[in-house]
């Protein structure tokens, strides 16, 4: 590797994908500055339990990404509350909001989105309304929920985010009515019956599911909200919670000539169409070499491991990216563990565990390839998934529904 002492290396976004960027960096040999920027005043934490333990446990503090003093020891500056404006490729600088300007020898953008605000009328009006994204938006509904009186929330969003949300505030005592515009929760993500599973999972626990809802207007009423559906049914809200998506952060990126296409797209080493400039997580749309295609995912196991990618790369260790992802959900007394891509799909089986604990796994291929495993409280049926996929291993699926068969490496050859 050349030498980089006098080298300034400029991250911009410091969750997951931009704060393990650049511990990687420093440990793969990068001896100049580290520089990360975010307009979150927050030191980096964990987003995923946002919509999870940190509404019931309220512990931001406790969910940091990184100690504060192991910045210090790795010598990474953190800059927060910034935000940046422009990245100028010619003079290699980025513009910051307050005039100033950085210069970078390289960049990683790790920007990642922001919630998808859908034009509903009268959304506008921001009382009473929250995102679920940052740390301030957990924070802002969790008091919400604890000065309201009736505690009536609407969440608009059948998604993950939107379920996970669900579930944490009714545990504190919220009536939650969930208003998904599809036919079915989780309808772009999971085969119908797991969506059918989660379903009755949230109204057994008392939290109505309603599909087949399109949310046209919301108005205020003697200090509450109502949210009017185009079928003419009308909920009462203390507060909102919108959960129906995102919009990947690609403005810089665009502005800055790089190459965009559903994200920032990046070569297997994580590189944009500058030499200079590499790009990780959300905001990306890559090569999966085993799925053969370019995609866009949200999440964190995709930050992470592309952030060790670009640090390699950085350094004159190129290594390509060709991770299998995996995702988690949890709910109530249910951890959902997922691990590949189901797109294309043409038949699913389910396999129910002979277990007390509510326990089985969904597995979808197309023709006889394994796509994708989703588990239900079921470690080893995720942890054979990853293996079956991973090596495009061939499976007996009539073994492999048959709960009578240990689920073992070898059980469903």
């Amino acid at each position: 590797m050349a030498d980089t002492k006098n080298k300034t290396c400029v991250v911009i976004g410091a969750s997951h994908g931009g704060v393990n960027f650049a511990s990687y960096l420093r440990r793969e040999g990068w001896e100049g500055q580290i520089i990360l920027f975010d307009k979150d005043p927050m030191i980096p934490y964990h987003r995923p339990p946002l919509s999870k333990a940190y509404l019931t446990e309220g512990d931001l503090e406790g969910n940091l990404l990184k100690p504060k003093e192991s910045y210090e020891h790795d010598n990474i500056t953190l800059k927060l509350g910034q935000t940046v404006t422009s990245i100028n490729r010619a003079d290699k600088t980025i513009s910051l909001q307050d005039g100033s300007a950085q210069a970078f020898d390289k960049l990683v953008i790790s920007t990642g989105a922001r919630p998808f605000i859908p034009p509903i009328k009268g959304i506008e009006d921001p009382k009473g309304i929250f995102a679920m994204r940052t740390g301030e938006d957990a924070i802002n509904i969790k008091n919400a929920v604890d000065a309201s009186k009736t505690k009536r929330v609407v969440i608009i969003g059948g998604g993950y985010i939107g379920l996970e949300t669900a579930a944490s505030l009714n545990k504190l005592g919220a009536k939650v009515v969930v208003l998904e515009r599809e036919e079915h929760v989780l309808a772009r993500v999971t085969a119908p019956v797991m969506s059918d599973f989660f379903t009755d999972l949230h109204q057994e626990k008392g939290v109505k599911v309603l599909t087949n809802k399109n949310v046209v207007s919301i108005s205020k009423k003697n200090g509450y909200n109502q949210v009017v559906c185009d079928d003419g049914m009308c909920y009462d809200a203390d507060l909102i919670v919108i959960g129906v998506g995102i919009r990947v952060n690609t403005e810089l990126a665009k502005n800055a000539g790089l190459d965009i296409e559903n994200g920032i797209k990046v070569n297997l080493f994580t590189q944009t169409n500058d030499e200079n400039i590499y790009a990780i997580g959300d905001c990306t749309y890559h090569y999966n070499s085993h799925y053969q295609r370019y995609v866009r995912l949200e999440s964190v196991q995709n930050a992470v491991d592309q952030g060790k990618i670009a640090a390699a790369s950085i350094c004159g260790k190129e290594q390509e990216y060709n991770a299998i992802p995996w995702f988690w959900s949890d709910q109530y007394d249910i951890k959902l563990q997922m691990v590949g891509l189901s797109w294309g799909y043409n038949e699913v089986l389910v396999r129910k565990e002979e277990v007390e604990q509510t326990s089985f796994s969904v597995w979808y291929f197309k023709d006889e390839e394994l796509l994708a495993v989703d588990a239900v409280n079921n470690a080893k049926a995720y942890v054979l998934g990853a293996r079956f996929i991973k090596g495009k291993q061939k499976i007996n699926k009539t073994k492999l529904v048959d709960s009578s068969i240990p689920m073992k490496p070898t059980s469903f050859l």
